[in-house]
């Protein structure tokens, strides 16, 4: 079942990402400043919404619990309104699919910078969302 603590590792693990809390309580994933994955951290009628192939797209939206994305269906998004609407497996391999999609969009100026980035997957990124969760977990002194 998907938390958002794993989906960060997973997100947070490709190259270039960063991460971004914005329209109140959504967080976003984005590589090249383009997003590619969108969770809400308080609840809400969906759970996780990606990027996929025009392929799946028509795939996933036929399964249980898996949606249209509101806003985004025209460009191939899918929600998830269940977090165990798919394995932990499936969705990782989609999340990638998500993020080699938004990547492949980029200029190739940017795709290069990203690829020569020298840095480590993973810990490349900006986290607003660690910063709240350091504060909140700092003893008071």
């Amino acid at each position: 079942m998907m938390d958002i603590d794993w989906l960060r590792e997973i997100c947070l693990a490709f190259r270039g990402v960063t991460e971004q809390i914005q329209w109140g309580n959504d967080l976003l994933f984005k590589v090249g400043g383009k997003m590619f994955a969108i969770a809400p951290l308080e609840p809400a009628p969906v759970c996780l919404t990606f990027k996929c192939s025009d392929e799946s797209f028509a795939e996933l939206t036929e399964r249980p619990r898996i949606i249209p994305a509101p806003y985004l269906a025209r460009a191939k998004w899918v929600a998830l309104e269940s977090p165990d609407a798919m394995t932990r497996g499936e969705l990782s391999e989609l999340l990638r699919t998500s993020y080699e999609l938004v990547f492949a969009k980029l200029p190739k100026r940017a795709q290069e910078e990203l690829k020569g980035a020298g840095s480590r997957p993973g810990h490349d990124h900006t986290s607003k969302l660690k910063t709240k969760k350091a504060k909140k977990s700092a003893p008071k002194t």
